[in-house]
């Protein structure tokens, strides 16, 4: 007996798992169209009564209970009020994403800002993000935080993939939300405690980055004549084509801080960088920003050290507004 081609087998699984996927996709798809088409039923119904105004309620109240028996929780009171803010929220149903499934819709669904939920379905979609990690950007106000140094034109082009990224800044979020590596706001920690955290923690630190980010080397060591040095974080981002180097400190940023990243960036730029990529970026994540040190402890014009503070509990819109380093000083650090 001939033997079989051993990847004959492999090759069936493939064919089987891609065609269970896209049956997922599609039944939740339509699971997604008959939300809609419930709530566009009960939104015009409401509309009817108009003059009424507990009518709307009392809608809701006798469709659960002529539903619910039937079909199920699902059909509920609470689902039905978010299926009708489901239909507001898209009210043309051609301009429902495939790629998106009916948990993201309905987080998306609260987003009263039709410029920040485009925003947010675009990069979902781009960035093939599940709902989780959809609401945890949501949660963390990507959005918001990016405006911060940008203008919406330019967030919403380059989220939609109109424009491309052309500088750090327009991918790179300032402050970053780290609440993920688990460090509580009243505890003390090293610089390589928050290091480790952050390397245990890497894909959701590479999402909270920003698009393109991988992996590269971690204390990459340095060695320039007889002195060692030890970068902390290496990654390479693939959009902006260039290393990103990072340096953790766990205090406010001093002018010997900036140095010694420069040092570093000089370094990758003139030994490790190609000829055809970019030139390397530096971040130093720190519990204080003063722009004026940046300003003056670097070349004119200087583009490629980017200051950014870190959070280490998700900030609330409010807190955002205020000046970030009089929070900041509220948590206990060991100074070095």
């Amino acid at each position: 007996m001939e033997l079989i081609n051993t990847t004959l087998v492999s090759q069936i699984k493939a064919v089987i798992k891609e065609a269970q996927e896209r049956a997922i996709r599609a039944v939740d798809h339509e699971r997604t169209l008959m939300y809609w088409h419930i709530g566009k039923y009960i939104f015009e119904e409401e509309q009817q009564g108009k003059d009424r105004a507990e009518y709307g309620k009392h809608l809701i109240d006798f469709l659960a209970v002529q539903l619910e028996p039937e079909f199920g929780s699902g059909f509920g009171r609470r689902q039905l009020y978010l299926f009708v803010q489901f239909f507001k929220a898209f009210p043309i149903v051609n301009a429902l994403r495939s790629q998106l499934n009916w948990t993201q819709y309905r987080l998306l669904s609260r987003i009263e800002d039709t410029d920040k939920r485009a925003f947010y379905i675009a990069e979902s979609i781009k960035n093939h993000w599940t709902s989780r990690q959809l609401e945890r950007q949501i949660n963390s106000l990507l959005y918001e935080r990016l405006l911060m140094s940008n203008d919406k034109e330019s967030v919403l082009a380059v989220a939609n993939g109109e424009k491309q990224v052309s500088e750090a800044k327009e991918i790179i979020k300032d402050p970053m939300v780290l609440e993920f590596l688990g460090l509580k706001r009243e505890s003390s920690y090293y610089e390589k405690d928050l290091e480790q955290s952050i390397i245990t923690h890497l894909q959701e630190f590479l999402l909270e980055m920003g698009n393109g980010f991988s992996f590269v080397a971690r204390q990459k060591r340095i060695l320039l004549e007889d002195d060692e040095f030890f970068v902390d974080l290496v990654f390479y981002n693939r959009l902006l084509q260039c290393f990103v180097i990072i340096e953790i400190k766990t205090h406010k940023l001093t002018h010997q801080d900036v140095g010694q990243l420069q040092m570093y960036v000089n370094y990758y730029d003139r030994v490790e960088r190609l000829a055809h990529e970019n030139p390397t970026i530096g971040i130093l994540l720190c519990t204080d920003k003063n722009d004026t040190v940046v300003k003056f402890s670097l070349p004119e014009n200087q583009k490629h050290i980017v200051a950014s503070k870190y959070e280490l509990i998700l900030p609330t819109e409010t807190q955002l507004k205020q000046a970030i380093e009089t929070e900041l000083e509220k948590y206990p650090t060991h100074e070095f």
